[in-house]
C-alpha cells in the first residue's frame, strides 16, 4: 500500500501520523496565565532535543484558528513545566485533555495537585514522577501550518527518590506511558539492552 499525504484530509493525516510515530512520550504541560489561573494539558508531539543546554520541544496545534491556552500562557509568561505521565497519572492526564472553556482550572477538573515550582511561577503537577521546570527559548512557527513548536530550557528538575538507581534514573521504575494512535497508549514495563558497537 502507498499513500500520498496530499490525498489525506487533516483528520486522516493526523490519525496516520500518530499511528506510525509510536510510542510518543507525553508532555503533560502545566502553565499559569498572567492573571494567575493554572492550566494543565497533555501533548504527545514532544521530545528532548539537547543536553547542553538541556532543551525540550513541544509541538502545540491550534484549536481551529485559536491558540490553545497552553501556548498563550507560555508566550505571555515565558515559563512552563513538562510533567512526565506514568501509569498512575494516566486518568488525570486524560481528564485534562478535554475541551473546556479557556477560564477553566484544569487542575480542578483533572483532580491534580498543584505544587510550587522552584525557579518559575507555573505550578508542577504533584502526582507526576518527574517534572521539568522550563523557561521559553523560542516559539517556532511551523511552515504550512499555524501550529507552534515551543522550545524550552530545563532550569530545574524534580523526580521521585524511588526512581533513582545506581546513579541514574531507572526507566522500569518510572513506569511512563507512551501515546499510540487513536485512543491507545502503551506501558513501559519490559526493556532490553543493546551494547554500543
Amino acid at each position: 500500500m502507498e499513500i500520498d499525504p496530499k490525498q489525506l484530509n487533516p483528520s486522516q493525516a493526523y490519525d496516520l501520523m500518530t499511528a506510525v510515530i509510536v510510542p510518543r512520550p507525553i508532555a503533560f504541560v502545566s502553565t499559569i496565565s498572567p492573571e494567575g489561573l493554572p492550566n494543565a494539558a497533555p501533548f504527545s508531539f514532544f521530545n528532548g532535543i539537547s543536553t547542553d543546554p538541556p532543551l525540550v520541544a513541544v509541538a502545540i496545534a491550534r484549536r481551529g484558528k485559536e491558540k490553545k491556552g497552553t501556548l498563550r500562557n507560555i508566550e505571555e509568561t515565558g515559563e512552563f513545566v513538562v510533567n512526565v505521565v506514568d501509569e498512575a497519572l494516566a486518568e488525570g492526564m486524560n481528564r485534562a485533555a478535554g475541551n473546556v472553556p479557556p477560564d477553566t482550572n484544569k487542575f480542578e477538573i483533572a483532580k491534580l495537585t498543584p505544587k510550587p515550582s522552584v525557579r518559575i511561577k507555573p505550578p508542577r503537577i504533584g502526582e507526576a514522577p518527574v517534572s521539568l521546570e522550563c523557561r521559553l527559548v523560542q516559539v517556532v512557527s511551523l511552515p504550512e501550518t499555524s501550529d507552534g513548536l515551543v522550545i524550552g530550557r530545563v532550569v530545574y528538575i524534580h523526580l521521585l527518590d524511588t526512581l533513582w538507581n545506581n546513579g541514574s534514573l531507572d526507566p522500569t521504575r518510572l513506569r511512563a506511558i507512551g501515546r499510540l494512535g487513536l485512543s491507545n497508549y502503551c506501558r513501559i514495563r519490559e526493556t532490553f539492552t543493546l551494547g554500543k558497537p
